[in-house]
């Protein structure tokens, strides 16, 4: 992983931006010697991992219901 400090990711946001959304790879921001951020493309962020599993989640929901089976826990719902 790139790492900056942020004075340099502050005077080049939009580059780095650019560098991430091409590169697909993350960047670690640094202030005064120590990690604060980490920017990354979108498709490597945790909350879009989420929004993937909701979708596979909804879909065989939703292929269920077609089919007339509900083959699921409550607690399925949740993992």
């Amino acid at each position: 992983m790139k790492t900056i400090t942020s004075t340099d990711a502050n005077r080049g946001f939009s580059r780095l931006l650019r560098d991430v959304a091409q590169g697909g790879e993350a960047v670690q921001i640094t202030s005064r010697g120590r990690p604060v951020a980490t920017l990354g493309p979108i498709d490597a962020h945790p909350q879009c991992q989420r929004e993937s599993a909701k979708s596979r989640l909804l879909d065989r929901l939703a292929a269920q219901a077609i089919a007339g089976e509900r083959n699921w826990t409550r607690d399925e719902l949740y993992d």
